[in-house]
């Protein structure tokens, strides 16, 4: 029997093991309210009910995927548990899966174990998502949840997150997606809860603009407002009123389908320039609001690089619009003269005092730039020992694995240093120790990410929060957008949970290593959503590494799935070429699927002939038939109809094959006398036609070689030439 040690559970804890136990559950808490050691509560039970069976723990992230490992060693006498990275093999994997009685894993690979049949669905008793607002879309928390759910033979699912989100929509989506049964959820404010909080301070620090930098937010303004005029006008949008970011993409995405539909006004392109217009103002202003003269100038100076060097025609019309020249040359100014956001140097001074009394600072700012330069300018202040702790991108230098992730956070956790500049990664899921002060450098208009963001400060003592507010800037609305969707994030929470319905999702399970058709699938093909798809439809997908073609459906029939501008792309690149003259020798029935609702004409500027030109090339002469497809569930749906016709003899056994298929004598005739010179497949065929054999054509003489279409007298004498040379061995 295993037990919990070195920990007690608290009484919401117990509460909502009992819910856990009875029901699939989404478990929502604050940050730092013990979320996995409830999860934790529920895999020992379920462990000890139903004994040799599994859980599996899934997570976002591997360095936090090593701590909750660490946490089940720690707070448990569960002693076999395994964490899963890309780093260990499959095979690897394969056996500790069987080995081991806890599975931490990031869910990519979860995803590749799944469908390679490295692990086996049946006998995992419950699934925990971590941070499962991740769980919509196309996410691999939505796939993986599925497959469990329809192939365990006992299944429980547990989702964990202290901010699913704030819209209904959205909530009730994660619910879906994770066959979620009850909601247990509990703020810091729950009787249950209350008694375990350390108090929270919030402080908002409003900061007022300078005059200057007023006058240069004036002109941001004025330039994007003309944008959205023209917008208006040219009718991409019923209002000028400013767009949010999400907006300005949708709008931006109509437009682009407008055009993959075949529209040609020149008013459409307009739009789309304009468009690209707007987002870079609007970008330019935020810098400047809320990160300060440093970042905008860096940005924009970019800007104009790109319009000296480049050909998009957005950035040359952006850097000539008087209202943005006027921003630019006014921030230029005012960088000469070593002015800074009155933000940065509030932090420094507020760090400067409160290092005296605090033990740890977190300072979270949405701009790895930004983020860096204050870590830079922290280090300067006596008693401040910074560090930075930015997600693994590279950029400047300052991206970091996520091994040296773990370990900064464990410096930091042991004292080494007393301030952590963190981006959006330090927001979730990381356990960032406790910290007596937080400072946003600027709010975000996200529930999410601000309850995520407070919730590394009043753990074990009283914690303190300040938010830095810029007046008459986005981080005014920013602050209140995020607190009202917080206590609307609440409210539908409570609002679901009385709704959702207690009976059990009962879907019989299936096996799913009892397949019929079979379909060899390349490995680089996992992102593209054409796998999972069918692992879903229950075929018996088996991914490797394929020399030639994506997807092999039969002993004889290869496909190369190509999206439209990866198609577009290989063309330009000449891979195009190679691959499918490797198709056709390699298989005798190949195929090309080119998916996708975008225009071919357009998503490149490629003269539309080079485009018909290489289509009737690989249909006419490679004799390769192109199938069109809308989107990869299409690709799916045609591959698993065309392995279903070419897999009819249950008793037909394939493989993947290495060598060639082998030529049949016509392609071999055709070969040999493409070799002469000058000599191509066309006029290899017109040869044979007019010769009949090989031999023939070898005796033929000059003038009989000129009957030939396209052979003319001195090609007749090149032919001869060579086949009357005596052979002379290389030395």
């Amino acid at each position: 029997m295993y037990e919990m040690r070195n920990f007690a559970p608290r009484l919401y804890q117990q509460t909502i093991l009992h819910t856990a136990t009875r029901a699939n559950t989404l478990i929502c808490l604050p940050t730092g309210r013990g979320k996995t050691k409830t999860a934790l509560l529920v895999a020992i039970h379920r462990l000890n009910n139903f004994p040799n069976s599994k859980v599996i723990f899934l997570t976002p992230t591997k360095p936090l995927a090593a701590q909750i490992a660490e946490e089940f060693k720690q707070c448990s006498t569960i002693e076999k548990v395994a964490v899963f990275t890309g780093e260990i093999k499959p095979e690897e994997r394969e056996r500790l899966f069987k080995e081991s009685s806890v599975i931490v894993s990031t869910p990519q690979g979860m995803s590749n174990d799944i469908i390679n049949k490295k692990i086996d669905l049946r006998m995992v008793s419950l699934f925990v998502f971590d941070e499962c607002q991740h769980a919509t879309g196309d996410y691999d928390y939505v796939w993986i949840a599925k497959q469990y759910q329809k192939t365990a033979m006992f299944p429980r699912i547990v989702g964990l997150s202290a901010s699913p989100g704030s819209d209904l929509e959205k909530i009730s989506e994660i619910c879906g997606n994770l066959f979620i049964e009850d909601i247990e959820v509990r703020t810091d404010e729950d009787p249950d809860l209350k008694p375990y909080v350390q108090e929270t301070v919030v402080e908002y620090d409003l900061i007022p603009l300078p005059k200057e930098f007023q006058e240069v937010q004036g002109y941001f303004k004025e330039c994007y407002k003309q944008k959205m005029q023209m917008l208006k006008q040219l009718g991409a949008t019923a209002s000028s009123a400013p767009m949010s970011k999400t907006q300005l993409l949708g709008m931006q995405r109509e437009l682009q389908k407008r055009l993959a539909q075949g529209e040609r006004e020149q008013e459409l392109w307009q739009a789309v320039s304009l468009s690209a217009e707007a987002m870079k103002v609007q970008y330019s202003l935020e810098l400047f609001e809320t990160q300060g003269l440093s970042a905008s100038y860096d940005y924009m100076r970019k800007l104009y690089r790109e319009a000296e060097t480049g050909k998009t025609k957005a950035t040359k019309n952006l850097v000539a619009d008087p209202q943005f020249k006027s921003a630019y040359f006014k921030v230029e100014k005012l960088v000469e003269q070593g002015l800074e956001h009155p933000k940065f140097n509030k932090i420094l001074k507020l760090v400067e005092e409160e290092i005296k009394s605090c033990d740890k600072i977190l300072i979270f700012n949405n701009f790895r730039d930004s983020a860096q330069k204050l870590r830079d300018a922290l280090n300067k202040i006596e008693g401040v020992k910074c560090e930075l702790f930015v997600g693994q991108a590279k950029k400047n230098g300052t991206g970091l694995t996520q091994k040296k992730q773990i370990q900064l956070l464990e410096d930091f956790k042991e004292g080494k240093f007393n301030s952590l500049v963190a981006t959006s990664v330090g927001e979730e899921g990381i356990d960032i120790p406790a910290v007596d002060l937080i400072v946003f450098y600027e709010p975000v208009p996200s529930a999410v990410r601000t309850v995520q963001r407070r919730g590394r400060t009043g753990r074990m003592e009283k914690g303190r929060v300040i938010v830095l507010v810029t007046k008459g800037t986005r981080d005014e609305a920013y602050r209140w957008t995020a607190q009202h969707k917080e206590t609307r994030m609440h409210r539908i929470l409570k609002d679901l949970k009385t709704k959702l319905s207690l009976g059990r999702v009962k879907d019989a399970p299936l096996s799913q290593f009892d397949k019929k058709i079979k379909i060899y699938a390349d490995s680089r093909e996992k992102g593209s959503g054409v796998i999972k798809y069918l692992v879903d439809a229950n075929i018996d997908v088996h991914m490797q590494n394929l020399d030639v073609g994506d997807f092999i459906l039969s002993e004889s029939a290869g496909v190369e799935r190509k999206e439209v501008k990866d198609f577009v792309d290989s063309l330009l690149d000449k891979r195009l070429l190679q691959q499918v003259k490797a198709m056709r020798e390699t298989f005798e029935r190949p195929l090309l699927i080119i998916e996708g609702m975008d225009d071919i004409y357009s998503v490149r500027k490629v003269h539309p002939n080079a485009i018909r030109g290489m289509l009737a090339w690989i249909a006419i002469d490679m004799k390769m038939p192109i199938l069109y497809s809308k989107d990869f569930r299409d690709t799916a749906e045609l591959l698993i109809t065309i392995a279903r016709r070419e897999q009819e003899d249950g008793d037909k056994e394939f493989g993947i094959r290495g060598e060639r298929k082998p030529l049949s004598d016509t392609e071999l005739q055709e070969y040999i006398v493409s070799g002469l010179p000058g000599v191509g497949a066309q006029l290899a065929r017109n040869m044979l036609s007019e010769f009949k054999t090989i031999e023939k054509i070898m005796t033929a003489s000059e003038e009989e070689l000129t009957r030939v279409d396209k052979i003319g007298k001195k090609k007749a004498e090149e032919i001869k030439k060579i086949l009357n040379k005596e052979y002379k061995e290389k030395n």
